[in-house]
């Protein structure tokens, strides 16, 4: 199953790989530069198909637990000063996300959007100090019942040109519901009240809906 933010680059992945294989087909003998360039198409393909794959995901749907909003590695477990909406400190979990990745991004908790924003910016490496202050990026809070107000932030990376947002102010929405995507790497920020419980280390790998980042 793939995403229908893949659609259209999808399309014109099939197309262009038709033609380019075709046109060796035709002009080119079965030696090794066929082959060359018909493996190439293939992998090329391939990588775009496996990007926008969507696969299937249960939450545990437990008002008890965040899950991870992304599929990636956590590179990030520290307390901050949240300057966009919250204005205090709040524990922040980073997860990274390669090209490799699914890049659905899904909501860690159920509850009420109470702030969805979208800031245009930079793309610095995703992992770059300053890239959730000045990359391109969306901020969504979301009020649980068990954490209170839950913030993550999509951040576009180097590659990652465009970010997808879903989430509308007033909207209830599910644990584990897509919450948007971002298209080509980039990371995801989480933001939780001090004294939660984190359950994951640094360098973890996650799965979006599945992976518990923290508990009460």
């Amino acid at each position: 199953m793939f995403h229908k933010e893949g659609s259209k680059i999808i399309a014109i992945a099939l197309g262009l790989f038709t033609i380019g294989l075709l046109t060796a087909n035709r002009f080119l003998e079965k030696g090794w530069l066929f082959y060359l360039i018909a493996t190439t198409l293939v992998v090329l393909l391939i990588l775009i198909l496996q990007f926008f794959r969507n696969p299937s995901r249960i939450a545990p749907n437990d008002e008890g637990v965040i899950v991870s909003p992304v599929d990636g590695k956590v590179v990030v477990i520290e307390e901050v000063f949240e300057k966009e909406y919250f204005k205090d400190k709040r524990l922040q979990v980073s997860v990274f996300m390669s090209p490799l990745n699914v890049h659905v991004t899904r909501y860690p908790g159920a509850g009420d959007v109470t702030f969805s924003k979208y800031h245009p910016g930079k793309y610095l490496v995703a992992w770059h100090p300053k890239a959730s202050e000045e990359n391109e990026r969306t901020t969504v809070v979301v009020k649980t019942e068990k954490f209170g107000e839950v913030m993550h932030r999509q951040i576009a990376g180097a590659l990652a040109k465009r970010i997808v947002n879903y989430a509308e102010e007033g909207e209830v929405v599910t644990q584990g519901g897509e919450s948007g995507f971002i298209k080509f790497g980039s990371r995801v920020d989480i933001y939780l009240p001090v004294g939660t419980k984190i359950a994951v280390a640094l360098n973890q790998k996650v799965k979006g809906a599945s992976s518990i980042i923290a508990t009460v």
